[in-house]
């Protein structure tokens, strides 16, 4: 049964990598990968009302964004993407992100492809120092939910005790709380050196870093707006 999820994940693999190879050839993945991510924060605070609460995200301690997570089952089920992990520095800005990657299996009668942009918000440091130092799961390493939706969501629900991460996904350009239990969050560190020429650990330490790409100072910029 392993081996069968483990074979849908490659698959999965492969038809992520087509994909962002024919959106453009003068562009590398990890680019183009930053921007899909800073597209999917527009598209979402488009609609105060029908995305994420902004105290959620003012009090987070760190957002991924995968956009186009890739599902798909034949009777066996599993998911691939490769997104951003933005992280607080001490002083409560932001350090610029890395490349994450986030794979799972699941077992059921299902059928088809998906694409879904999934956005994942961390209450918890100790969360965002265990993706740091290897693969975390969600759900068994950290408690998940379901994230609440819009402007008033947080006078309904509390969110400051009830989970360590909140989970949305993207469905006819409106956000909803996500299922992600058993996914395997991973620190992608190839990707984050072809982005930066530098190792995660640089990555994660240093504000002043040289030669950033525009893409990723205008996904920053976009994360510093929708967390003050």
């Amino acid at each position: 049964m392993r081996k069968i999820v483990q074979i849908t994940i490659s698959l999965l693999i492969i038809l992520t990598w087509t994909v962002s190879y024919s959106q453009a050839e003068n562009y590398s993945s990890e680019l183009i990968k930053v921007h899909e991510a800073t597209v999917v924060l527009n598209e979402m605070s488009a609609i105060p009302e029908k995305s994420i609460p902004p105290t959620l995200l003012a009090n987070s301690y760190g957002i991924i964004v995968i956009p186009g997570l890739i599902k798909a089952g034949f009777g066996i089920g599993g998911r691939y993407g490769t997104g951003l992990l933005i992280t607080r520095d001490p002083k409560g800005g932001w350090y610029y992100p890395i490349m994450v990657t986030l794979t799972g299996g699941s077992i059921g009668w299902q059928i088809g492809v998906q694409s879904t942009d999934v956005i994942l918000v961390f209450k918890n440091p100790r969360s965002i120092e265990a993706i740091q130092k290897g693969k975390f799961t969600l759900g068994a390493d950290a408690s998940i939910a379901a994230g609440p939706v819009g402007r008033h969501a947080e006078a309904a629900t509390d969110i400051t005790l009830k989970s360590e991460i909140y989970s949305y996904s993207r469905s006819r350009g409106l956000f909803a709380g996500f299922a992600l239990e058993g996914a395997v969050l991973s620190i992608d560190h190839e990707s984050t050196w072809n982005l930066y020429s530098l190792p995660v650990s640089e990555v994660l330490s240093r504000k002043n870093l040289a030669n950033i790409p525009t893409q990723v100072h205008s996904f920053q910029q976009k994360i510093s707006a929708l967390t003050k």
